[in-house]
């Protein structure tokens, strides 16, 4: 089932606008409706009453009255119907008369005939024939005042006149209440369109600031206009933004320095390392000929000088990354000789690493950087998983390009769910996960950065039949 996109703030804002137009003008048209239907009706009926209560009692009686006398008292009736003609109808006992050709009418009721009974002073009543035409009917007792008290003779006469005129009146007033409505309705939406621009200018512009904020700018702020509850809101989030634009700036301070300190010490090491590494190479080789103590120490001052120097070059490499100094050199290289060719470089061309590599792969990368990863990648593998270590070469066809898809799996145990989040996050060491390492914990953090430059990237799992799997995913024509 298509699911109906929800409308949006303004058109939201507007139908409610004129959904509460249109209640008000609709519970407006109602109430004058009734009210001047009311009006009407009731202007008609009282003067029908009276009319007829008047004529009545100037009527002269003669009683009992005949069959002759009944008739000429309702014709003459008949002719004085006010405000509209009527017909009249009389009964005297048994006695019927009409002032048209039908002895009685269907609108005459046997509730209207009850009603005169009990009230000697008339009632009337609004009904509806069977063609569905409106009429009032008025009930007349002919009485004769006795002792102040009202007697009755015997003789009522009933009025029927149609509503016709009232009605159409009435309709009259209900089709220019609908021609108003809907005029009414549409210049109702010019209000609606300022009310919800004034509504929708403030929120507009805090999306758009917002959306500023977001990539970076972070002077940004919102003119505040009013001191409604939006203009609170404005102000509120210029607030926040002036102290997210300070808290960034002293972040980003502290982090230049940061960076400056680690290129500084790393650039004043290098000169004493390099004195010190050929001092401990001459010491290497001439460390058999002293006494097995001082030999294990000298062995162990060459090897950590050797850590040290890989250290002061990885954050060299990581300080040129975060300076974005680091650039490409590209050329078209063979794949699988660019792996063989690393893996030959550090002895690892042996049964620890195995390898499918097929022919005719070339692809337009830096060929220093990528020896640099798949160095660090086998090299992470041995000394944190085991042996051996499978590298895998394909390529795969993309919309956009064909890529470069490299996965390099080990025997070990794995990667630890909690370690993985972190796994290439600079100085981070899983010891409680892995072998113990004796890296400097820059290496992944290097590779992915390196990745990165040429437009890949560099994911870690665990492999479906255990140890870890790194894939590396890049273009193969990688852009300078």
């Amino acid at each position: 089932m298509k699911r109906i996109a929800p409308l949006g703030l303004r058109t939201r804002l507007i139908a409610a606008f004129l959904l509460v137009a249109a209640i008000s003008a609709v519970t407006t048209a109602t109430l004058t409706y009734q009210q001047a239907r009311t009006a009407v009706l009731k202007q008609s009926q009282d003067t029908a009453v009276s009319t007829l209560r008047d004529q009545m009692e100037t009527q002269p009686l003669d009683l009992p009255l005949t069959q002759a006398q009944l008739q000429r008292i309702v014709t003459e009736l008949g002719k004085r119907g006010k405000p509209n003609p009527w017909n009249v109808f009389g009964e005297y006992g048994t006695l019927r008369a009409s002032s048209t050709s039908a002895p009685t009418s269907t609108v005459v009721t046997e509730e209207l005939r009850r009603k005169v009974a009990a009230h000697p002073h008339g009632a009337f009543q609004r009904v509806t024939d069977t063609a569905g035409r409106p009429y009032l009917a008025v009930g007349m007792p002919a009485v004769w005042l006795h002792n102040e008290t009202r007697e009755p003779t015997g003789l009522v006469v009933y009025a029927t006149m149609p509503l016709a005129t009232e009605g159409k009146t009435v309709d009259a007033m209900v089709e220019a209440a609908k021609r108003g409505a809907v005029p009414g309705l549409a210049i109702a939406v010019i209000p609606a369109l300022l009310a919800a621009r004034s509504v929708l200018r403030p929120v507009r512009d805090m999306r758009l600031a917002a959306q500023r904020l977001g990539l970076g700018r972070l002077d940004t702020r919102i003119e505040v206009r009013g001191s409604d509850e939006l203009a609170g809101l404005a102000r509120t989030f210029n607030e926040t933004a002036g102290a997210l634009e300070q808290s960034v700036a002293e972040l980003r301070e502290a982090e230049a320095r940061a960076r400056r300190f680690a290129s500084d010490v790393s650039h004043e090491l290098r000169t004493p390392l390099a004195g010190m590494l050929a001092v401990t190479e001459v010491l290497d080789e001439d460390a058999e000929h002293f006494d097995p103590d001082t030999a294990a120490a000298l062995r162990l001052v060459s090897a950590e000088t050797g850590k040290l120097a890989v250290l002061v070059e990885d954050l060299m490499e990581i300080s040129r990354f975060d300076a974005r100094a680091a650039e490409l050199n590209l050329d078209d290289v063979d794949i699988a000789e660019a792996v063989r060719k690393s893996l030959e470089r550090r002895h690892w061309d042996d049964e620890r690493v195995h390898t499918d590599l097929p022919s005719q792969v070339r692809a337009r990368l830096d060929s220093r950087r990528f020896d640099v990863v798949l160095a660090n990648l086998v090299g992470n593998a041995l000394r944190h998983g085991g042996a051996p270590v499978r590298v895998s070469v394909r390529t795969q066809p993309r919309p956009d390009g064909a890529r470069l898809r490299i996965e390099v799996a080990d025997s070990g145990p794995g990667i630890a769910p909690e370690v993985l989040p972190h796994i290439f996050d600079r100085f981070f060491k899983a010891d409680a996960a892995r072998t113990r390492s004796a890296g400097s914990g820059l290496g992944l953090a290097i590779t992915l950065e390196n990745v990165r430059l040429h437009g890949g990237t560099l994911t870690a799992a665990n492999g479906p039949a255990g140890g870890a799997l790194f894939t590396l995913d890049m273009p193969l024509e990688a852009q300078a």
